[in-house]
């Protein structure tokens, strides 16, 4: 070993840490600070589609990229913090979210801005992982449950946080599409910053590749309960993703409201409703939340189309809760039957392929909503997703066991 290399363990081996509830908060901190900075354009596209001439289709284009990002660093990289160990993964994932604030700054052109999307997504999928693990290793022993919970109010509060930071700074402060990211990019360095002072829990491995596609699987034992949760739950994420790339353009257009602080408010009121449905999948009977869910689904979806049909803006905001706690239910109820009927050696594999099926349907339908859009106009192309969704929500609910229905 060099002297360099030795003064540099010294310095490692000396530098202080902070433990117990001040290292949790700070890799909690990490982990909002990243989700704020994936969702913060939401509000902002129709300004961004002003500002640089581009089509509805090209705002929907852009929404989905993100979520595409995302898959594919789940896809390549979602055991990187195994190897590598979990602050280094979490550092990196503030790094590209802090490149992804520095895009958006210079952004002149949609390329920049797909470029900036990408980026937002890569930092998701790493620090999803990675945090998460952080935090329950982390706990004291006996308080993993307790750290599952801070990992969802970090993930779900930090995708609820960038809508809401940028609607409020769209509407009353200067310069909006650059603000806001000086902001986003300042809470990333100070995140990243606290990180430093965390100390690992995972030994470094030097074996391993960084780059290592790793396709997920499904055990035999769990395919059809676990392709009923993924397609619930994935009906509520499409709904989701729809409307963050359509929110702003509907209080735009349909409501003629130039109000980003509302439609930011309403995708935070989503989002915040996703991570309570999740904590309450826990507490009803197993039996319940599937079947909850998909009712659930299909009454945001008939106040999607009613909010269409009639340009009304409270069975929108009616609908982006609801969807929130339905999708939060059907997710809750994937990852208990992962974590309960699947081996843990495993198990990685089968949440990496929840999520990607998630991610899939985040992306796509977004895309085909922003094609009947340029062909029919948003009020027809969202009154058509919302009866599919309906639809799909439906298909799940027959499907299930007879016992499992609602009577």
């Amino acid at each position: 070993m060099t002297t360099f290399d030795n003064t540099t363990s010294r310095l490692r081996t000396r530098r202080p840490r902070i433990h117990g509830g001040a290292a949790t908060a700070a890799v909690a901190a990490a982990f909002w600070a990243t989700m704020v900075g994936t969702t913060v354009p939401t509000p902002l596209y129709p300004r961004y589609e002003q500002a640089f001439g581009f089509s509805s289709l090209m705002v929907t284009v852009a929404f989905a990229v993100y979520a595409l990002g995302v898959v594919a660093g789940l896809l390549c990289f979602g055991s990187l913090s195994d190897r590598l160990g979990r602050r280094p993964v979490t550092a990196a994932a503030l790094v590209l979210a802090g490149a992804a604030a520095s895009v958006f700054l210079a952004a002149d052109s949609l390329a920049i801005l797909l470029l900036g999307r990408v980026l937002s997504g890569l930092s998701a999928a790493l620090v999803t992982g990675a945090a998460t693990a952080h935090l329950t290793e982390l706990a004291a022993p006996g308080e993993q449950v307790r750290a599952g919970r801070i990992a969802l109010a970090a993930n779900m509060g930090g995708l609820a946080g960038g809508p809401l930071l940028a609607g409020i700074m769209a509407e009353w402060a200067p310069e909006p599409l650059r603000l806001v990211w000086y902001v986003d990019a300042a809470l990333v360095v100070l995140t990243l910053l606290l990180l430093a002072w965390v100390p690992e829990t995972v030994p470094r491995r030097t074996s391993g590749h960084l780059f290592a596609l790793s396709l997920p699987r499904i055990p035999a034992g769990i395919r059809a309960p676990f392709i009923r949760c993924a397609l619930a739950a994935g009906a509520g994420f499409a709904v989701l993703g729809v409307l963050t790339a359509t929110a702003g353009l509907f209080f735009a257009t349909v409501l003629k409201l130039n109000t980003p602080a509302l439609s930011g408010a309403t995708m935070a009121l989503a989002f915040l409703g996703a991570g309570a449905g999740q904590l309450l999948a826990r507490v009803l009977a197993p039996r319940a939340v599937l079947p909850i869910a998909c009712l659930g689904l299909v009454a945001a979806a008939a106040l999607i189309a009613a909010a269409m049909l009639t340009a009304a803006l409270a069975p929108l905001v009616a609908a982006a809760v609801i969807v929130g706690l339905a999708g939060g239910l059907a997710l809750g109820d994937g990852i208990a039957l992962i974590t309960g009927r699947v081996e843990a050696a495993v198990r990685g594999q089968a949440f990496s392929a929840l999520f990607a099926v998630l991610y899939v349907m985040l992306a796509l339908p977004a895309i085909g909503v922003g094609v009947l859009i340029v062909d029919t106009g948003l009020r027809t192309a969202g009154t058509v997703f919302a009866a599919a969704v309906a639809v799909l929500a439906l298909s799940v609910l027959t499907s299930l066991p007879r016992d499992h229905r609602p009577a």
